[in-house]
């Protein structure tokens, strides 16, 4: 009986000890879940759920899709969802990184009729994440963009999801996003891209741009940090306005980080080409995913539309595309822009008027 009584009280001290453990547990997630990000990127809000009906006719495996929207451009991030959201039966959820001052603005326009059964996320993006990784010209100041180095913290803003899908907001999708999510990714590779040299999109050259499809149009060849590193200069580059994200795989080879290492030394090294062809949000995502990432469907990134006024592809091929991409200089927002017509069924009118100016004034400078 001595032998049984000290065995309840072993068992009564155990129980004890694992109650406490799970309190503290419950207590450090808790703390875990309400503390702010360190970055400084913060949800803003969020609608939860489509109505019971539109939901139904929905897959239930959420599809996680980010893009940024500037109020500059924000209607070309409207026109990129509604293209999405109208072309899928997936339950996608639309992670919108912006800047404190658009969100007003974006919540209108999210609230118009077409627009108004999304789920979506808004997150506030904070430049500061930036200081000493970017250098910016005191005299060109207003040309830097901090949204687009916001595909550089994609964990952050979907902290749960093991997958996403990144993609600028001059682009317009023609087919059922789910296709792009379920795109391979092979082991231990983080993310898959368009590559340049063997996508549709190359078959037309650009002109005045550099080598456009190679490492050496993003990196300076000449610098003892970039040779070191053993990159072949001939090297297809790809595009990364559009690209699936293994998050898992993300967080484990600490991408951010590298990506923001590369950032700092550029600021100190001055490692990018000078005749760089692209944005400067390439470069560092060339050197992190050297002969590292996997491959999308080159349909689901037909770009270069914006790379010049003229019409690069037959009708037939705009409308066989998955998903058409602006990039360069004219937006399809503009009159002069190739297959403008083709963006213009998926925008949705600003409520506030403020698009529409800033349309007008971009087509009289296109104008001139």
């Amino acid at each position: 009986s001595v032998n049984i009584s000290i065995l309840i009280v072993a068992v009564v001290i155990f129980l004890l000890v694992i109650h406490h453990n799970f309190l503290s547990l419950s207590d450090f997630l808790r703390r875990e879940l309400s503390d702010p990000s360190p970055l400084g990127l913060q949800p803003i809000d969020f609608i939860p759920a489509a109505p019971q009906s539109l939901a139904d006719e929905r897959n239930d495996k959420e599809i996680p899709v980010v893009i940024a929207a500037s109020d500059e451009r924000l209607g070309g991030a409207i026109a990129a969802m509604n293209s999405i959201y109208q072309n899928t039966r997936a339950n996608v959820v639309f992670h919108i990184v912006t800047l404190n001052d658009t969100v007003d603005h974006l919540r209108m326009w999210l609230r118009s009729p077409p627009l108004k059964n999304m789920r979506y996320r808004i997150l506030d993006f904070d430049p500061r994440v930036l200081e000493g990784k970017v250098q910016v010209d005191p005299k060109k100041a207003d040309a830097f963009k901090p949204l687009t180095f916001a595909r550089f913290y994609l964990p952050s803003f979907v902290p749960h999801a093991e997958k996403v899908i990144y993609v600028d907001d001059d682009v317009i999708v023609q087919d059922d996003v789910v296709e792009l999510y379920k795109t391979p990714l092979k082991p231990g590779h983080a993310a898959a891209f368009s590559d340049d040299c063997d996508s549709t999109s190359s078959k037309v050259a650009v002109r005045g741009a550099g080598n456009q499809y190679n490492y050496i149009g993003f990196l300076d060849y000449k610098k003892e940090t970039i040779r070191k590193l053993a990159m072949k200069a001939n090297t297809c580059s790809f595009n990364p306005g559009v690209f699936v994200a293994n998050l898992t795989e993300w967080k484990l080879q600490n991408i951010t980080k590298q990506l923001e290492k590369w950032m700092a030394l550029n600021v100190v090294e001055e490692l990018y080409s000078k005749t760089l062809a692209g944005s400067i949000t390439t470069p560092p995502l060339l050197i992190v995913f050297y002969k590292q990432h996997s491959s999308i469907d080159p349909m689901w990134n037909v770009r270069h539309l914006g790379s010049s006024a003229g019409k690069r592809y037959s009708p037939q091929f705009v409308e066989a595309a998955k998903l058409l991409h602006w990039n360069g200089h004219f937006k399809p927002w503009g009159r002069t822009a190739s297959y403008a017509e083709v963006w213009e069924k998926w925008y949705v009118p600003d409520p506030a008027g403020k698009f529409n100016l800033i349309r007008r004034h971009s087509e009289a400078y296109e104008a001139k």
